[in-house]
């Protein structure tokens, strides 16, 4: 007989773990017991050595759906032992090192028992079990116990209790597990404070009469899992409509529900690996390629080739589109740019004028959390958005982070995510939006004190953008004055280039790659905007090989929301100016720009006024789609024109290998540093508009041409630098089409190809970087 000491580390807390090692150690004939302590289970457990190991096989075999082991450790065991059982002992409370599970969509059990007249459990909005429910959007400490979440207000019933603590029943210390007699209630307002009942409507209950309202193209605020949604009937364009100008999204695609996968497949293609994501646990919403054989309004993802569907994720979706045959709105409950609501009373405040009803429900939402989004590109998942389903679950670090200090990491202005480094993994925050509206910097300080204290977390280290306004950084440079710990700034490129050696395994003392780094802009070593960027970097130190020709960005930040700034500054940079208004007079784009006051736009790029030179491939982009006429005045969002450019594609030019369907790049060497001319692109661009060759066929051109001219500057690159390993990262390489054509160029030439898949490419994942640069660095200096 042997008796041991199993430690098992990962995602091992409210997950059903304890029930499987219970089931699984009665079976190998084992006596001891099992608990939760801040480090994860605990299991002192005595039996044959022939049944230990089976019994440790078979836990890694037999993990619950939700659980993941990271780690496994196995020691004799030297205390007292006084078991002639195996039991579940009560939770311990110590250091913090364990994980938080994500919330989890509804499993196939609950979804039945929803829908099983002879259930307990029959239409009730908030069925849960250990394989699903909500997690991180109710708790407030750990370990993850009734206790320290949202749940502590609801005083479980004797029918629950018993399910409870039956450590045969898959709800065994499922801690928000709850029913109608116990749990959260649901019910329905109308926005104008009048009563409303659901006899009003014949149907079920207040859940139910919501598809009623839906149906006759109301416009619905319901409190879901982490969050409050805006919903409408997205096949009805008047309300769509409506619900734009209301919440002030004039044209950012929204996101669809629908009831099934069969609904979906009437409107997009589904192929296996998409509808895999659909219907796991994390059930992000997924951006699919429309068929247009069956249109969901217009307004609903104009000028998009692509929908974003997600399937119901809790109980009250599938109750609300049970009678539901056609795709719902659900986009998040906010103003334009502001944090979506979590709060009954905040609610009722800031979407009054924007909803007709509210379903609202009694359970607190402590944490905000929005859905993921995500695509397939190939055969590889992009993340394009980390939050709800996957947050904040750990990304485990490549070999040589094992014993690096705590390491905060601020993450980035737009798109923020902030980072939490520690014994070899990273914990990612999910999605927190742009800084720069400042009820979402108040709303980043209070994830990040919920993240430290759930934790434990004191940073040793802080780790910052190297731009000098972005908010996130100011904030870290106050949190390391005050608690006097060391801090790096982080070039912007390198992060971006360093979270994608992270999330690709590559160790730490690996040589350099070559990363390539596009984006709108970043804060450059030399003070001035960068963007397209190719740098040789490991997670310490970087060199600038090359870069895009820089050109200024007129009225700064301006030009990213009116694009024509952009198109005229790439002219004026390539010398083309004065030629396109003899040459090219009766183009729309020129007719367009002489109507701009262009002396004063002149005097601004001279004398450098609010007029950066950035070497961004984000507002090159821009440029030509507003050439091509896409966008060309005004943008409601960052990224608009390039992704409407996107979508037009021409399909057989983009195959076809004629050197004619390819706008040439030209290439120079001055100053120590490679550049990429778009000059020669530009001549070819606007002589086919002369021609009248369609948008669709330029945009090809423009995205084969940038791929090549990317591959050959990597191709003289890498035999330059002796490397054969290239990073594509930044939000540029979302484009699907420029990272397929580029990656596959590269691989023809036998370069291996990283790319990102468990963080965003855009500056979702920048915080990931920040902190291996930051752990590099430190176990380098000490």
């Amino acid at each position: 007989m042997a008796t041991e000491e199993i430690r098992v580390r990962g995602t091992v807390q409210g997950v059903g773990f304890r029930p499987t090692v219970y089931r699984l150690a009665k079976a190998c004939g084992l006596y001891g017991d099992v608990c939760n302590d801040g480090q994860g289970v605990l299991i002192r457990v005595s039996g044959s050595e022939e049944a230990l190991t089976e019994f440790v096989a078979r836990l890694q075999t037999e993990c619950p759906p939700l659980a993941k082991i990271n780690q496994l450790t196995r020691i004799p065991y030297e205390g007292k032992f006084n078991f002639n059982n195996f039991v579940i002992s009560s939770s311990v409370n110590s250091a913090i090192k364990t994980e938080i599970v994500p919330d989890a969509a509804t499993c196939p059990q609950c979804q039945q028992e929803i829908f099983d007249p002879f259930s307990r459990f029959f239409r009730y909005p908030f069925t849960n079990c250990t394989h699903c429910g909500p997690r991180l959007s109710i708790i407030r400490a750990i370990p993850y116990d009734r206790c320290n979440t949202s749940m502590s207000a609801f005083v479980i019933c004797p029918e629950c209790a018993k399910e409870y603590h039956d450590v045969e029943n898959r709800r065994f210390h499922a801690q928000p597990v709850a029913c109608h007699v116990c749990g959260p209630t649901a019910w329905l307002e109308r926005a104008d404070g009048k009563s409303v009942t659901a006899s009003m409507f014949s149907m079920l209950d207040d859940v139910d009469a919501v598809c009623t309202l839906l149906q006759k193209g109301e416009i619905v605020a319901i409190k879901g899992l982490s969050g409050i949604h805006l919903a409408c009937d997205a096949t009805q364009e008047t309300v769509v409509q409506k619900l734009r100008q209301r919440k002030r999204r004039y044209h950012k695609p929204f996101a669809l529900m629908a009831r099934d996968i069969e609904i979906i497949e009437q409107y997009c293609t589904v192929n296996a690996k998409e509808k895999e994501l659909l219907t796991s646990s994390a059930a992000p919403i997924v951006l699919l390629q429309a068929t247009g054989k069956k249109l969901v309004a217009p307004s609903v993802a104009s000028g998009q080739n692509t929908l974003g569907f997600m399937l119901p994720y809790t109980p009250l979706h599938h109750l609300i589109l049970r009678r539901m045959n056609r795709p719902i709105v659900l986009t998040s409950g906010n103003l334009a740019d502001e944090p979506q609501c979590i709060d009954n009373e905040k609610a009722r405040e800031k979407l009054g004028t924007i909803a007709d009803y509210f379903l609202f429900h009694n359970r607190e939402i402590i944490n905000r959390i929005d859905d993921s989004v995500v695509r397939i590109i190939g055969d590889k998942v992009q993340t394009i958005r980390r939050a709800r389903g996957y947050a904040p679950a750990s990304i485990s670090l490549p070999p040589g982070f094992d014993h690096v200090p705590q390491i905060l990491a601020m993450g980035s202005e737009l798109k923020n995510t902030f980072c939490l480094l520690r014994e070899g993994e990273a914990i990612l925050s999910q999605h927190l939006g742009d800084l720069e509206n400042a009820a979402a910097f108040n709303a980043y300080q209070e994830t990040l004190n919920l993240y430290l204290n759930l934790f434990e977390h004191t940073p040793e280290v802080i780790a910052i953008d190297k731009h000098p306004e972005y908010l996130s950084s100011k904030l870290g440079k106050e949190l390391a004055d005050t608690n006097q710990i060391p801090i790096y700034q982080i070039q912007h490129h390198h992060a971006h280039i360093a979270a994608c050696m992270a999330e690709n395994g590559i160790p730490l003392n690996s040589p350099p790659v070559l990363g390539i780094a596009l984006d709108g802009l970043g804060y450059g070593d030399d003070s001035t905007l960068w963007g397209g960027e190719f740098l040789l970097a490991d997670y310490r130190k970087f060199q600038r090989l090359a870069t895009f020709k820089p050109v200024s960005m007129i009225g700064a930040e301006q030009a990213i929301y009116q694009p024509w700034r952009n198109t005229y500054a790439q002219l004026i940079a390539a010398n083309l100016w004065d030629g396109c208004q003899q040459q090219y007079a009766d183009l729309e784009i020129v007719k367009l720009l002489n109507k701009k006051p262009l002396k004063l736009l002149n005097q601004l790029i001279e004398k450098k006024i609010n007029s950066p030179p950035a070497s961004s491939v984000g507002r090159l982009f821009d440029a030509v789609a507003a050439a091509i006429g896409i966008c060309p005045k005004e943008c409601s969002y960052e990224g608009q024109a390039a992704i409407a450019m996107e979508a037009i594609v021409d399909v057989s030019s983009l195959n076809n290998d004629k050197e004619t369907l390819i706008y040439p790049f030209s290439f120079s060497f001055s100053d120590s540093i490679y550049c990429i001319d778009s000059r020669p692109m530009w001549q070819a661009l606007l002589y086919d508009l002369q021609q009248q060759i369609p948008q669709p066929v330029i945009a090809a051109k423009f995205h084969k041409g940038l791929a090549n001219a990317i591959m050959e500057m990597v191709k003289h690159l890498c035999e330059e630098n002796l490397i054969n390993q290239v990073a594509l990262t930044g939000g540029v390489f979302q484009n699907c089409i420029l990272l397929q054509q580029v990656s596959k160029r590269l691989e023809t030439l036998g370069i291996k190809v990283l790319t990102h898949s468990l963080v965003p490419a855009n500056d979702g994942g920048l915080s990931l970087g920040q902190a291996v640069i930051a752990a590099a660095k430190s176990i380098h200096k000490y």
